[in-house]
């Protein structure tokens, strides 16, 4: 049998994908469906498949077929597949199995725990939890980060965005920096001159989700390889063949719950479009969280908040809800489109959401350098409020420094990728614009074929072929700036 070492991998990252399948099963159960005294024993069950399968993956006969498959005749797909093999080899190598079991009970913990502590606005409580996940996290950078000889953050960032720095983030957030603060003033001023009708509820859950299903299906979510559920954190999750995407509802608030409906599932369309050719593969998986946050603001913000597509959207709300002045098509689209700098990230609009990014990089990665302590986080988080968006979070945890739940479970290195996948969303669409010359005008009779093709062409089927730097300029003939990002921001908003 030829290229030996090669098939002997393939055969594990098989094994491996299916406990990952079980794994992603029992997490989307856990955040939905799951009674709450059923935590701590669903915690162990997941912390003993995360040690089982991090066995299998370090086992010391991977390393010996990765040294022997790099000598193998390999064609470009099986070459990318090894280097992804090897990657993820030496990312769980690196950790000792008694840090990886210990990272995931007290990401278990803190979660679960956070999850009443936040209403609560019990920061003494949460922040106790969240010291021991940041003493696990941090131990797991410094392994990380003497192997790869970068700073400990960095060896972080690398496991969501790979080859991402932050000299790299500071280069791109600190152009962000020069520009983003006077276009957020200027928008809010021009919009303080309309005076807007917001829609007045209630708004009934069940007509909420049927318009929910209604634009999934009008944007190819495929119903026969997935489902829409409800949890307190939208969130896609699942495997490819079976995606399960949830939102949360609120009676007196239309929208936030449909364009949380579409964020998700612009992640759940690359998902069900990776390639299957490759099944069980690392090859076959989605390039990075950046690459995956550039889907779904793709779908949420360049489509689902443009004009084209929230004329095509008004129909089915009036149908659902009765008309009412809010619901005329010049003041459905403005209340769509305003900006409004608030305390919350996942409600934010698109001009003021990277300043709450760019808050919770500057503040992580301080923490995982040791350069600051957990006790040290809610003054920070208010002081850099205030400094991007006027606001004051003192004594409000539930609303700073404890309304998500990344670094819950030790996520780390995670937030950069959703400012980072607005600047690929920005830049993809501008691609695919000048690919397309009538994508607007099909845009604007609702068909979104071509440009679902586009995507699929350029980004979708490509998994992890390539890496995410040339994956981008394959698709858009250049290399990831904040160019098209703001170009986007002024003509939509100024």
């Amino acid at each position: 049998m030829e290229n030996k070492n090669y098939q002997q991998l393939t055969r594990t990252f098989t094994r491996l994908s299916r406990f990952s399948h079980l794994s992603a099963m029992a997490g989307w159960d856990m955040f939905t469906m799951m009674p709450p005294g059923g935590s701590q024993a669903r915690g162990e069950a997941l912390a003993e498949l995360s040690v089982l399968q991090h066995q299998i993956l370090t086992d010391k006969n991977v390393a010996v077929w990765l040294e022997g498959a790099a000598q193998e005749n390999l064609n470009d797909i099986e070459q990318a597949n090894l280097r992804e093999m090897t990657r993820q080899y030496q990312q769980a190598a690196l950790l000792p199995e008694a840090l990886v079991e210990a990272k995931s009970l007290a990401g278990s913990k803190c979660e679960h725990a956070w999850r009443s502590q936040r209403p609560a606005n019990d920061w003494d409580g949460f922040a106790e939890n969240l010291k021991e996940v940041v003493k696990l996290s941090r131990e797991e950078a410094r392994l990380r980060a003497d192997a790869k000889g970068c700073s400990p953050y960095d060896a972080l960032l690398d496991i969501y965005e790979p080859d991402m720095t932050s000299a790299r983030l500071d280069e791109l957030f600190g152009d962000l920096k020069t520009w983003l603060p006077d276009l957020l003033t200027q928008v809010v001023e021009k919009q303080a001159q309309q005076p807007l009708i917001a829609p007045q509820g209630p708004f009934p859950i069940d007509l909420q989700r049927e318009i929910g299903v209604e634009t999934m299906a009008r944007l190819g979510f495929d119903f026969n390889g997935g489902r829409l559920d409800v949890s307190a954190h939208p969130f896609c999750g699942g495997v490819p063949e079976d995606v399960r995407i949830t939102t949360r509802y609120d009676e007196n608030e239309l929208l936030s719950a449909l364009l949380g409906v579409v964020h998700e599932t612009g992640h759940a369309r690359y998902e069900q479009n990776l390639p299957r050719s490759w099944p069980g593969q690392p090859v076959a998986l989605a390039r990075s969280t950046a690459i995956h946050e550039s889907q779904s603001l793709f779908f949420e913000m360049q489509l689902g908040r443009s004009e084209a597509f929230l004329k095509q959207l008004l129909p089915s709300v009036v149908e659902r809800f009765g008309d009412q002045p809010a619901f005329s098509e010049s003041n459905f689209v403005a209340w769509n489109q305003r900006v409004k700098p608030g305390y919350i990230r996942v409600d934010a609009d698109e001009v003021s959401y990277p300043a709450h990014v760019v808050l919770r990089y500057e503040i992580e990665r301080a923490l995982i350098n040791g350069e600051i302590e957990v006790d040290d986080i809610p003054a920070l988080w208010d002081e850099k409020m205030r400094s991007w968006l006027g606001l004051s979070t003192t004594g409000n945890y539930r609303d700073g420094c404890m309304q998500d739940i990344h670094w819950t479970d030790g996520g780390f290195g995670y937030f950069p990728s959703y400012t980072l996948g607005a600047m690929y969303a920005a830049q993809l669409f501008h691609a695919a614009r000048k690919a397309l010359p009538d994508l607007d005008a099909a845009i604007a009779a609702g068909d979104f074929s071509a440009l679902f093709d586009w995507l699929r062409q350029n980004i979708w089927q490509h998994g992890s072929r390539f890496t995410t730097a040339q994956l981008i300029e394959n698709a858009t003939g250049e290399a990831l700036n904040s160019r098209y990002f703001r170009q986007h921001l002024t003509a939509r908003y100024l």
